[in-house]
């Protein structure tokens, strides 16, 4: 990348027998460690490639309407171009999935119209593959069993310190919610709260009870409002 002068222009000499130059920009701030990557898709933003600092390797990050759907590391530098002309020219993320020699998927898929029941389970797929990645068995019994559910399957998901919370609309993530559950590591019980550093409500060996205790805690008009987005079958 030195010798190249950017990260840009050395990918660039990576892809020479891949194909047309890679729709890269050079990031003034940082030329050697960032290069920023341009789409032909308006809701594919925020997308570039960020070389390591202290080891041999670079990943990619890539974001649909402000979500992350993209990210992978490789060591090959000349496994990346693949991946970035197909994310910049409009290729489907199964297309991309199947150039990349990494892992690269979030689980996210691309809802370009930003329509919250798409959005929804959208963000309920990126849980599921997370919690199956997490290397935490209580995690992803909580996740499997909240989406089990249907009247949380309708609602938004998210963690906050990896306690797993409910909004009734995507554009109101992080919101306070009516609660916030938190897996144990190894032994210890599920650990029931109003909010992620609140007082504990209630205290549950399994999965399953935490999320019946879940269940019963919904708000009514959040379960009227949760109504009019019917739960994805996934």
């Amino acid at each position: 990348m030195a010798a190249h002068g950017s990260l840009a222009a050395a990918l660039q000499a990576a892809a020479a027998d891949q194909g047309p130059s890679l729709p890269l920009a050079v990031t003034p701030s940082d030329p050697l460690r960032h290069a920023t990557i341009t789409s032909v898709v308006p809701h594919r933003h925020s997308s570039y490639v960020l070389a390591h600092h202290y080891e041999r390797g670079w990943t990619i990050w890539g974001s649909s309407n402000d979500r992350l759907v993209i990210c992978g590391s490789t060591k090959d530098m000349r496994a990346l171009p693949q991946v970035i002309r197909g994310w910049a020219e409009g290729a489907s993320l199964d297309e991309i999935r199947q150039a990349a020699t990494f892992d690269l998927l979030t689980g996210r898929f691309e809802v370009p119209d930003n329509n919250p029941t798409d959005l929804i389970a959208s963000e309920w797929q990126w849980l599921l593959t997370d919690a199956d990645g997490a290397d935490w068995p209580q995690y992803q019994a909580l996740i499997e069993s909240a989406h089990a559910e249907p009247k949380l399957r309708r609602l938004y998901p998210f963690t906050d310190r990896w306690a797993l919370g409910f909004s009734n609309t995507p554009d109101c993530a992080f919101s306070p919610s009516f609660v916030s559950i938190d897996s144990p590591r190894g032994t210890g019980d599920y650990t029931i709260r109003e909010w992620w550093n609140g007082p504990a409500l209630h205290r549950v060996s399994t999965a399953a009870e935490a999320i019946a205790i879940t269940v019963d805690r919904i708000p009514a008009d959040l379960l009227q409002t949760s109504s009019e987005n019917p739960a994805q079958d996934s």
